[in-house]
């Protein structure tokens, strides 16, 4: 499968940003706005943004596949965060200084325990060999999903360890505008960032399954390209997103030639997010699958899937799992 950048730090945003004084759009009891203003940030110019891959900002939640227990695993993602007390001498400080640069952490006290088998994400600072905090005061990482995981359950849902299979959704390789579900290899995939996306996770915003039938599936980072891209200006972005078919995204991410991530969010401009009719939900979507290969439990969305093979679907929306 196509390789472009993948998700090991916290992705930065196009554009410098201002906080505005009002309640925030995006998260309830907030009572800021991050807004972009007009210039490009340094770090979209230092990563040759101008020469980057744009696509579609797919709204899920991280994975990552890499090694555990010596088989191509599903990891969540679990940022390290500061205890209570680091959290408010934190805030404290970023409302005086108005940037982080300069507050003093103290990695052994300062952060709440996370997992044994918890690891850093691969491209995060480090100080005196330590794992050092981002700009929010948080260590991006990862932990291992574990089969049957009552706590990532539905992260669970979309890989099957027997047969080391993740549940893809992605282009169809002969029709672009035909949406695919797919069980992929997780070695074929190994190293690479995904977003989880479904029933139970961030409010469900492409419709997929139901309270009682829940669907979750993987989207590579990177998958869905945006062909008629805006140009890299901010009334051109906002006007894109604001007012045209392809522009009906989360938003989009920049994957440079260095391997660097660059975002730029709906709520950024201003725009709300989620909306009625997501681009992802205007595509039909068919399922591939080889039954023949597998014999997957019951009661299971690869199950499920394999049953449906050959089957169209006319959108995301229409995919109920009768498990």
């Amino acid at each position: 499968m196509s390789r472009l950048g993948s998700v090991q730090q916290k992705v930065p945003c196009l554009f410098v940003t201002q906080v505005k004084e009002e309640p925030s759009a995006k998260r309830e009891r907030q009572s800021f706005k991050v807004l972009a203003t007009n210039s490009i940030s340094k770090k979209a110019l230092a990563a040759d943004i101008y020469n980057a891959i744009p696509t579609e900002k797919v709204d899920g939640t991280c994975c990552y596949i890499t090694t555990y227990k010596g088989h191509p695993y599903l990891w969540a993602r679990l940022d390290r965060k500061p205890n209570k007390q680091a959290e408010k001498k934190f805030k404290q400080f970023m409302y005086s200084a108005e940037h982080s640069k300069g507050f003093t952490w103290n990695i052994e006290e300062d952060f709440r325990s996370v997992p044994e088998c918890w690891i850093p994400a691969k491209d995060i600072e480090y100080y005196n060999g330590k794992p050092f905090p981002d700009e929010n005061g948080h260590i991006p990482g990862w932990v291992p999903v574990e089969k049957n995981s009552k706590l990532y359950c539905w992260h669970s849902s979309a890989v099957d360890y027997e047969y080391e299979l993740a549940l893809i959704l992605k282009h169809h390789a002969e029709q672009p505008d035909l949406l695919e579900i797919c069980p992929v290899p997780l070695i074929e995939i190994a190293e690479q960032t995904l977003e989880l996306i479904g029933t139970n996770i961030n409010a469900n915003p492409y419709g997929l399954g139901n309270k009682k039938h829940p669907v979750h599936l993987l989207v590579l980072h990177g998958t869905f390209k945006i062909k008629n891209a805006p140009s890299i200006n901010r009334n051109d972005i906002l006007t894109w997103l604001d007012g045209c078919k392809e522009g009906k995204i989360e938003g989009i991410v920049w994957h440079c030639r260095d391997g660097n991530l660059i975002k730029l969010h709906r709520h950024h401009l201003g725009l709300s997010w989620p909306i009625a009719d997501p681009s992802l939900t205007s595509k039909p979507v068919t399922v591939t699958f080889c039954r023949s290969k597998y014999n997957f439990e019951p009661k299971t969305l690869f199950h499920y899937f394999s049953k449906l093979d050959g089957h169209r679907f006319n959108s995301l929306r229409d995919i109920i799992s009768d498990l």
